[in-house]
């Protein structure tokens, strides 16, 4: 459902790794941005240096591998994004940037969002506006964060992916 354009600034954004690694939230991850395990998401960030790496994990992974993994977990967030803002599915520009942005900060913080409020009611330029509300972590400006919700922005405004 997302456009390749849309594919590749993800695989951007998130980077790609083909052995598992601690994201910053300390949790083990691998390919691109994809939680090994659901369940160390529960777990206090305190403890979570604790957790033991699932097994079947440590090894290197192939690109194709880290390809279906994204696939799969993209189709949670597309179906998502759907759901939370249905006029998305008329639009592939906004759908991306929907896809990108949920893909990032999680569904829940796409529901919760001005983003979505204000795409669901048809201000788009105010809910392109409001990606640059989500350019913290921990309090602060990411520059990192910055150009994902730049380039997010920029997707959202344009005409096609």
């Amino acid at each position: 459902m997302i456009s390749q354009a849309a594919l590749e600034m993800i695989k951007h954004h998130e980077g790609v790794r083909l052995r598992a690694y601690r994201c910053p939230a300390r949790l083990w991850t691998i390919g691109v941005g994809h939680v090994i395990d659901q369940n160390h998401i529960k777990v206090p960030f305190a403890q979570r240096l604790e957790l033991a790496l699932p097994a079947g994990w440590d090894r290197p992974f192939s690109m194709e591998e880290v390809d279906a993994i994204l696939a799969k977990d993209l189709e949670s967030f597309e179906r998502g994004v759907v759901r939370l803002c249905p006029g998305s599915l008329d639009n592939q520009s906004h759908l991306d940037a929907l896809v990108s942005f949920a893909f990032n900060v999680g569904l829940g913080n796409l529901q919760r969002s001005t983003i979505r409020m204000k795409y669901n009611r048809a201000d788009y330029s105010g809910a392109a506006e409001s990606f640059m509300d989500w350019t913290k972590a921990a309090g602060k400006v990411l520059p990192g964060l910055v150009k994902r919700r730049e380039a997010e922005r920029a997707l959202f405004l344009s005409d096609a992916a």
